[in-house]
């Protein structure tokens, strides 16, 4: 019998993925004012749509994205980030 291929571990939502990462974040003392979310529009997709994300997690205010306060910068990236402004 040949050996099977591993798969590889399945990722994390980025609702999932980017509440862990903002959590430790403010838990390291950097204000939410401090941080931009900038994420693919494939993971920003996913995060307006995921219906595991409650709707106080996420506001449209004055034309900005936010995810838990955090601004939400849609595109312009390869791959999705927390962004610290100041450490």
């Amino acid at each position: 019998m040949p050996p099977q291929a591993k798969v590889p571990p399945k990722a994390l939502p980025p609702a999932q993925r980017f509440r862990a990462e903002i959590e430790k974040a403010r838990s390291d003392g950097v204000a939410t004012s401090d941080l931009v979310l900038q994420l693919t529009f494939g993971d920003t997709a996913k995060l307006k749509r995921d219906r595991t994300v409650p709707t106080d997690d996420i506001q449209f205010v004055s034309g900005e994205f936010r995810y838990l306060g955090v601004k939400v910068v849609e595109g312009g990236a390869e791959a999705s980030s927390l962004v610290v402004l100041r450490a």
